[in-house]
């Protein structure tokens, strides 16, 4: 999982950065200054970097080489396939798929405005308010030099809607605009000087058409709130930028429910206006490209920041890291917080008469552990942690680590739990192993059983791994490190002192000490056992499916070329969570 986190980053950096083509640097079309003072959240995009740029990043320059044109390729076959599933439309080309690719060489912005309180004061008293929801989400494009293309995808997307809409055209101030009328929504579109602009009300996209025309006597705007202001050191900076004030989200829960529970209660409960907004942005510096962002609010006791651990300078694993490591990920949650919050929003949801509900599932949750949950929840120190030494990835060498406390509770409390599923145990020294079977008990009795999953526990650790082997070989070699650990890593220590001296969440990946050709040659035979899983019964046929050919054919050492690590880290202080990811 820790690994899918950092290839996930990559791969949001490679969607939205890699298609556009070479320009300069450009300002978005609706800038926060100009976005109305009900904005609840905004993505812009402030189109595609300079040549200069594009050059120096490594991201970049992977994406460029000549021997990554197999990978090229298959995302590009890849993302044809997906549009063309829908046998009713038109089949996307190659061509047409890198012409309108291209379109990301403007900058847009998408966002969307809260409800006026006026109006939804009005609707509430209104016997048709189901009928007219609202509908904020406005989109703003620059489309200087993009005219003739942008309007042959737009015509291609409404030709291709399985329902003809009704068009016709309205004036809006000097401005002819098109609504299109469907079954479900209206949209209001128009193409005004540089700017095409979309909205699903009408207001909103009066609104916004003055302000992106420049036309707007309204002095209020986004940047001004207390809110914006608390984000904006991370703003305005970056070819990616997102910003979403949390507190409003209480606007589409309404009087809603889920699965018989009230939301609006629940999100009262959670305090959800301590979180004052979520904000992020992705830039380019130099060699490296960035992720960095926060949650921000008040990160004070009882707010929903509870669920976030303090944070640590050396936590334990870290002891255990050995040099070879080529992946490390550690994260602290303040479990106990975890448990007080959720139980807190559920009894929000229930009515007086029932909350003996909630206790009693607390109780039956005290008898299955055999300790009051609160007792259960203090045995682990709530670090979670795995590192991996196989240059291929292989899973069968990826160890993970939980932080404890007083290890013999936590032995009964495994006993308690796995109860039929520990089948062996054996201490030596101060380590427990146990070997725990993944089948249900009781089930295949006098038959020999192969899936099993082994534990160590020491003091102050629970370990596991998928092989008895690796554990046991890792505490052999580590087991009794005297806390030096990350410290025989000097490019780990390097990336280490780049963030705050207490950290609640860190991770590590030496791009450089992969073996690209044999993690290549796992995937590939990986995919093949799977298809071959898939054939029919009786081993006739086919099997379905076949190993993407951009993957056969990719050429690892493209990667090793231009990639050398991924790094992060996230922080806790009094104005929130903070994360900060760098790929070079």
């Amino acid at each position: 999982m820790a690994v899918a986190k950092h290839l996930q980053v990559v791969l949001l950096a490679v969607s939205i950065l890699l298609f556009g083509a070479s320009r300069a640097f450009a300002q978005a079309p609706l800038e926060p200054p100009q976005m109305p003072a009900r904005t609840t959240f905004y993505l812009i995009w402030r189109g595609a970097p300079s040549s200069d740029a594009r050059k120096t990043n490594s991201l970049f320059s992977l994406w460029d080489d000549p021997d990554f044109a197999a990978l090229r390729s298959g995302i590009v076959e890849g993302m044809i396939s997906v549009s063309n599933r829908d046998k009713s439309k038109q089949a996307l080309t190659r061509e047409e798929l890198e012409q309108y690719s291209t379109l990301l060489d403007n900058p847009f912005v998408l966002g969307y405005l809260s409800e006026p309180e006026s109006r939804r004061t009005a609707k509430s008293a209104a016997s048709t308010a189901k009928e007219h929801p609202w509908n904020g989400l406005f989109f703003v494009y620059d489309r200087t030099g993009k005219e003739a293309l942008l309007a042959k995808a737009i015509l291609r997307l409404r030709s291709q809607e399985k329902e003809i809409p009704q068009i016709t055209q309205v004036s809006v101030g000097d401005v002819q605009v098109l609504k299109v009328q469907r079954k479900s929504e209206v949209t209001y579109w128009a193409e005004t000087g540089k700017f095409a602009i979309s909205a699903n009300d009408r207001s909103v996209f009066e609104e916004i058409l003055s302000r992106a025309t420049g036309k707007s006597s309204e002095s209020s705007s986004l940047a001004q709130s207390p809110a914006y202001q608390e984000a904006r050191p991370l703003l305005n900076s970056g070819l990616l930028e997102f910003f979403l004030r949390v507190p409003d989200l209480k606007e589409f829960a309404g009087d809603s429910n889920v699965s018989g529970m009230r939301l609006k209660p629940a999100l009262d409960s959670l305090k959800l206006e301590s979180v004052h907004s979520i904000a992020a942005h992705i830039s380019m510096e130099g060699a490296k490209t960035r992720l960095q962002g926060a949650i921000l609010g008040d990160a004070s006791t009882g707010t929903l920041f509870d669920i976030w651990a303090e944070g640590q300078q050396s936590p334990a694993s870290l002891a255990l890291l050995p040099a070879d490591a080529v992946f490390y990920n550690e994260a602290q949650f303040n479990l106990p917080g975890i448990y007080d919050t959720v139980k807190r929003a559920v009894r929000s949801t229930l009515p007086q008469g029932q909350q003996g509900s909630a206790d009693m599932l607390e109780t039956m949750a005290q008898t299955r552990l055999g300790m009051p949950v609160t007792d259960a929840l203090a045995l682990p120190t709530g670090e979670f942690a795995s590192l991996q030494t196989s240059p291929a990835l292989d899973p069968a060498l990826q160890v993970f680590i939980l932080g404890i406390r007083r290890k013999p509770e936590t032995l009964k409390l495994l006993h308690t739990v796995l109860a039929e599923r520990i089948s062996s145990e054996h201490s030596e020294g101060n380590t427990t192993s146990l070997k725990i079977s993944l089948q249900s008990g009781g089930q295949n009795s006098g038959v020999a059983q192969w899936n099993f999953y082994y534990l160590a526990v020491t003091p102050d650790l629970l370990l596991g791994a998928k092989r008895s082997e690796t554990l046991r070989d890792f505490l052999a070699q580590h087991g009794n490190a005297a806390g030096d650990g990350a410290g025989s890593i000097p490019a780990f220590q390097t990336a280490r002192a780049q963030f705050p001296e207490k950290l609640n969440g860190f991770s590590f990946f030496d791009l450089q000490k992969l073996d690209w050709e044999a993690l290549k040659a796992r995937w590939l035979q990986e995919g093949k056992a799977a298809l071959e899983k898939m054939k029919p019964a009786g081993g006739n046929g086919n099997a379905v499916g076949k190993i993407p050919a951009w993957l056969e054919n990719a050429d690892p050492a493209v990667f090793h070329r231009h990639l050398h690590s991924v790094i992060g880290a996230s922080w806790k202080d009094a104005q929130g969570l903070h994360f900060d990811h760098w790929l070079e």
